[in-house]
């Protein structure tokens, strides 16, 4: 499949933009870290696709930067408070459920860089001291990446701060 193809498929599962870049291009900022380890999410410590279990900034970075191209997703939603996870929780995982098919349909290794962090199992296998039950399809988030979304949407054209009433969310479909 060629990144017309890739980019013409994002567009018919409804992404509202999707963009290839290389990750060489993708910046990483450790100083995002600290910010997981306020655990505002509710994951640090008890998902393996999220700190500190995840793996290093630098482990994380490697991840991505060993595979050359990254598709890079955008949905947009109309949510009046951001802040409220009564209504960004369910466009996240719609958003990652939307990447996800996506991964299934490119049909090749694939690494995915979700919205938010892991959601496959509810709780995580960690909290029962058992292995990751899908340690083919876990995905971590932008954040646990240390990923600077911000730039990552300049890059790609992309608004980062959509106005009042409308949020963006982001995820990357990393391949070789």
């Amino acid at each position: 499949m060629n990144e017309q193809e890739i980019i013409a498929l994002a567009a018919e599962l409804g992404f509202a933009n999707a963009t290839l870049v290389d990750t060489g291009n993708v910046t990483f900022l450790p100083s995002f870290r600290p910010l997981c380890e306020e655990n505002v999410c509710g994951k640090y410590g008890v998902n393996y696709a999220c700190p500190p279990d995840c793996g290093t900034v630098e482990e994380m970075a490697e991840r991505i930067r060993s595979r050359r191209r990254a598709l890079v997703l955008q949905t947009m939603w109309e949510i009046q408070d951001p802040l409220n996870e009564e209504e960004t929780k369910p466009a996240k995982r719609k958003h990652n459920r939307m990447t996800m098919k996506l991964r299934e349909q490119l049909g090749q290794p694939v690494l995915m860089v979700g919205a938010g962090g892991c959601d496959l199992c509810s709780p995580c296998a960690i909290t029962e001291g058992k292995p990751c039950r899908f340690p083919e399809t876990k995905f971590s988030c932008m954040s646990a990446y240390c990923v600077f979304v911000q730039e990552l949407c300049e890059q790609c054209g992309m608004e980062y701060d959509c106005g009042p009433g409308l949020v963006a969310f982001y995820s990357m479909l990393c391949f070789s």
